[in-house]
């Protein structure tokens, strides 16, 4: 197969007309709303680092998110990245943060990269996060959404071969960040954005995956800057609640709107890094989408948004960073008896067959079914400033909003897709309505059945847990 490769418009400016036009719109856009000096004054310093390593596959792989794609994708839209970077404070202590352009990254990733990164850099587990952008334009990562997937002759060799490539991309992009530290100073602000709708759609009976424009959704767009001794940005980190779907199942790989937001803002600021954080946005898609025509307007709304807060007055924010990692073991409710799996063995959808037998096995070795998922929780908490809460899994929109509530004098970040990502986490609000995200999403992950009531407190539990840990003066976190 031959792969036709369009390259990014920061590497290249020869471009189809098209996509040249849209992104000399949006760096003159980009470039009117920066003009103003940025002025920070810190009686904390850090030094920071940034790295990147280029993810794209060498061969040909299946794309990631959707079941009803079948074969390898067939053109490079965009380039893919995992970007890294490395704050050290004045205790001594460095924070690593890696985002990907990436459906996201299931367990055993996300242990081996964190193990590796604590033997060969030095940089503990708590202090290591890991963030994916749940990019559905790009490629199938081993381990995650397996049951979803029907792949031929080949193929899953392929993605075994591209989830190694991914992972050592992505210590090489934690390794370069942690070889250029240099004195910064950080701030924080906030925006909007508004082209995420709630998808779960009502109808008589059912919950759907549509459009709900009545329903919640976190229009919230959190900006870290990281300033360097000259006044300009090292790096921009910055978070949007909504899934990154606009390309729809076609096979162009790509970054989507979240990808074309970080190119735009680092070809607004030369020299500067983006790194984008997925928030708790599980039930918002974007709006409209599926269509390739709509990225560059999802990516320049959320560029711009950021470029005005950068264009603001922000928040300084001092140290230490500390952090605090641990596992909510999310309950499930009560196992299906056998009848249940033995009765998605009769199903004409392959994905639900191979959902039956991968329980039916385990029941005939004699293993049992498990009764909680182990979800990441993550806070890292930056002085008084900031409180940056990373969870694992696809997480919804009702979470931030309740952290809010539960966390009320912090100055709070939510972060989903973080660590780990293994389903989607309900509300108590979802589990009651049903749908997508209480129920039919188990089937592709491959967890046994839905999770139990007590789910949402007992993630919002550990979260709290965790924060009041890393306020502790006492807490040495790995600390030098």
């Amino acid at each position: 197969m031959q792969l036709q490769v369009r390259h990014t418009f920061a590497w290249n400016h020869h471009l189809p007309t098209t996509s040249g036009r849209w992104r000399r719109f949006a760096v003159g856009l980009l470039g009117g709303l920066v003009l103003l000096p940025f002025c920070s004054a810190h009686a904390f310093e850090f030094k920071a680092g940034t790295g990147r390593a280029d993810i794209r596959p060498k061969e040909p792989v299946p794309l990631a998110g959707y079941a009803a794609r079948s074969g390898c994708f067939t053109r490079i839209e965009e380039r893919i990245w995992a970007k890294a970077l490395a704050l050290q404070d004045t205790s001594g202590s460095t924070t690593l943060i890696v985002t990907a352009d990436t459906i996201g990254t299931p367990r055993w990733f996300n242990d081996a990269l964190a193990e590796r990164v604590a033997k060969e850099l030095g940089v503990p587990r708590e202090r290591f996060l890991f963030a994916g952008s749940h990019c559905h334009s790009t490629p199938v990562v081993k381990g995650g959404l397996e049951i979803m997937y029907t792949l031929k002759q080949g193929e899953a060799e392929a993605v075994d071969r591209y989830a190694a490539l991914f992972l050592e991309q992505s210590f090489a992009a934690a390794q370069a960040a942690l070889t250029n530290l240099q004195p910064v100073t950080l701030a924080f602000g906030r925006g909007e954005a508004h082209f995420a709708i709630n998808r779960r759609q009502f109808g008589k009976t059912t919950v759907g995956i549509g459009l709900n424009p009545t329903g919640l959704v976190d229009n919230d767009v959190p900006v870290l800057r990281v300033e360097g001794t000259n006044g300009s940005p090292v790096a921009v980190v910055f978070g949007y609640a909504c899934h990154c779907t606009t390309q729809g199942a076609t096979y162009d790989l790509g970054g989507d709107w979240a990808g074309y937001a970080q190119e735009c803002l680092e070809r607004a600021y030369p020299g500067a890094t983006a790194l984008f954080m997925t928030g708790c946005g599980a039930d918002a898609n974007p709006n409209p989408r599926n269509n390739q025509k709509y990225v560059p307007q999802h990516g320049l709304a959320l560029a711009g948004a950021v470029a005005r807060v950068l264009n603001d007055p922000m928040q300084p924010v001092d140290g230490p960073i500390r952090a605090a990692f641990d596992h909510a073991d999310l309950p499930f409710a009560p196992m299906p008896a056998r009848a249940y799996f033995e009765a998605k063995l009769t199903n004409s959808d392959p994905v639900f067959v191979r959902f039956g037998r991968k329980f039916l096995g385990m029941m005939d070795r004699g293993e049992a079914l498990p009764k909680t998922y182990p979800c990441p929780v993550q806070v890292l908490r930056f002085g008084k400033d900031l409180t940056l809460v990373a969870l694992g899994g696809e997480v919804v929109v009702d979470y931030s909003y309740r952290l809010r509530r539960e966390l009320a004098s912090e100055r709070l970040w939510a972060a989903a897709y973080c660590n780990d990502v293994f389903a989607y986490v309900p509300s108590m609000r979802i589990l009651i309505e049903g749908g997508y995200e209480a129920d039919t999403n188990l089937i592709y992950y491959g967890l046994p059945t839905r999770f139990a009531p007590e789910v949402e407190d007992t993630l919002v539990k550990k979260v709290l847990e965790l924060a009041r840990r890393t306020k502790g003066a006492e807490v040495a976190n790995g600390a030098k």
